[in-house]
């Protein structure tokens, strides 16, 4: 497989790219700076020149610079674009979306056919590229994801959230009524090269079956040493989780065994 990624710095685009490199496939992490999101005969060409068989879009507005409608212009306008090029080229197109398309007014467990709720901020740009990706090409395939948890802090994934709470409070408060929709880096990257085989439309990409926040992080403080300090609440109160049986990954259990 010859791929393209982009957001392959981040979070789970670097776990991508490790993944898909140790099966010893080919990766190209695409550069803005050499390829601006902005100029659509840029990017076309420099689809055409790599000849991806896939492409893994990633990418976010995490590092703002300034611009103006920034997210509109990473979120939407280049989900479009790259939907469409993909249409052209045959290339099959891979957008990663959110489970924040769902508000914490929204009722779950999430299926593929529950409808999103989301009316602004980064729930609706990712809303509104998932409509955009499937208009401009009806073989893209949507995967939503849930929060994401490393192996370490350093990232944005769980850890590093919690590091935050301890370093600014001292404690992590951790809901007991709140199952959040959540998976290893590891184990979405895997599960983004099979739905590479899928066929377009939208997936759900969650590891979490049965577990509440606050079981999940004191099974994740055993296997880290036991650094934090978990408070057990009741002040959230949510079933986030997303449920697709055809999308295949493991059970938070299967990395964290203390979990039930």
């Amino acid at each position: 497989m010859n791929a393209i990624i982009t957001g392959a710095s981040g979070a789970v685009g670097s776990g991508l790219k490790q993944f898909l490199e140790a099966q010893g496939e080919t990766v190209v992490p695409w550069d803005r700076l050499q390829t601006p999101i902005d100029n659509y005969a840029a990017m076309e060409s420099f689809v055409r020149m790599e000849q991806p068989d896939v492409i893994f879009h990633l990418a976010t507005a995490s590092k703002p610079t300034g611009r103006d409608n920034e997210g509109w212009w990473v979120n939407i306008h280049w989900t479009s674009e790259l939907a469409w090029i993909c249409r052209q080229l045959g290339v099959r197109f891979i957008f990663t979306s959110s489970v924040m398309i769902f508000t914490n007014q929204a009722v779950g467990p999430f299926t593929p056919h529950t409808v999103p709720d989301a009316s602004e901020g980064y729930g609706y740009e990712k809303l509104q590229a998932e409509q955009r990706a499937l208009s401009q090409n009806p073989d893209a395939v949507v995967a939503r994801l849930g929060w994401q948890i490393g192996e370490r802090a350093g990232s944005n994934n769980m850890l590093d959230f919690f590091e935050r709470q301890m370093q600014e409070n001292g404690e992590i408060r951790a809901s007991q009524r709140w199952y959040p929709a959540c998976s290893f880096i590891t184990d979405t990257a895997s599960a983004l090269v099979g739905l590479a085989q899928q066929p377009g439309g939208v997936y759900m990409v969650d590891s979490n079956e049965r577990w509440t926040f606050y079981e999940i992080a004191s099974a994740l403080n055993a296997v880290h040493q036991q650094q934090w300090k978990i408070i057990p609440t009741s002040d959230f109160v949510y079933d986030q989780r997303m449920v697709d049986p055809r999308v295949v990954i493991p059970a938070l259990n299967v990395r964290l065994p203390l979990l039930a």
